[in-house]
């Protein structure tokens, strides 16, 4: 049995028993969470939250991309949130590549030169890469500039959160 297939046995099961149909579209803790796509992070286990809790989006390297952007703007302005989390991890994919590398193998692999994805996100400092996410969500004119936004660094090996403090205009000149 493939794991697709097992996949759909575990709902047909899931369904059986499902009493979530009610919930509100917008989230309870009116939180949303920018998270790696790693199958190491359970982001509701990791943060205590339940279904309905917060939305929850998820791409390689919690990059706060162009589509997450969309995801959080639509999130406050139409949903409700009003707090926002970029949480990246120990251990990371992204870590250990870089984009003209990957693309010159793709390339290699395929034969084919493709013009999208223009950028792969790939990152040597994990602290930086989570204040360039945070950064990107506040200096967007769409995101109110009151909301709270918090980047965090999951640790794979103990399961701790660690915040990573945002540079003061001292620290960024020196």
């Amino acid at each position: 049995m493939s794991s697709t297939d097992e996949t759909l046995k575990a709902n047909a099961e899931f369904a059986r028993e499902f009493e979530l149909g009610s919930l509100p579209k917008q989230p309870a803790k009116k939180l949303a969470v920018v998270a790696c796509m790693d199958a190491r992070l359970t982001v509701e286990h990791i943060l205590g939250l339940q279904a309905g809790d917060a939305h929850i989006i998820r791409n390689a390297g919690g990059i706060v991309s162009d589509d997450a952007l969309r995801s959080l703007i639509i999130s406050n302005h139409l949903l409700g949130t009003t707090e926002i989390l970029v949480i990246n991890h120990t251990d990371c994919g992204m870590l250990t590549f870089n984009d003209q590398d990957l693309r010159n193998k793709l390339k290699t692999e395929t034969g084919v030169d493709a013009t999208s994805p223009a950028h792969f996100h790939a990152f040597s400092d994990l602290a930086e890469n989570v204040r360039q996410q945070v950064k990107r969500v506040k200096s967007h004119p769409w995101i109110p500039k009151g909301i709270s936004v918090r980047g965090l660094i999951y640790d794979v090996r103990t399961g701790q959160l660690t915040e990573v403090p945002e540079l003061t205009p001292k620290e960024r000149v020196g």
